[in-house]
């Protein structure tokens, strides 16, 4: 019975977490902290949601890298 109500809280907590990220996206607020943590929730219970968590993490290590890229270029743009 334990075992049931923990798997039903990590689900209901994932879910929630992936919602507020999509709004998110639409809205202001930061998407990239709470769909990796749906998503990390949901991967303690569902082996979908591990693939999706490491797609999801190899496009914000490349946003992120794109974006250091971008930083760098602006920055001698202004320097120079």
């Amino acid at each position: 019975m334990q075992e049931k109500l923990k798997r039903t809280t990590i689900t209901v907590l994932g879910f929630l977490c992936l919602f507020i990220g999509t709004i998110f996206i639409l809205l202001p607020g930061p998407a990239v902290i709470f769909i990796p943590l749906g998503l990390a929730l949901l991967s303690m219970e569902y082996d979908w949601a591990k693939r999706w968590l490491k797609i999801s993490q190899q496009y914000f290590r490349k946003a992120a890298v794109k974006a250091d890229d971008s930083l760098r270029w602006l920055g001698k743009k202004l320097r120079s």
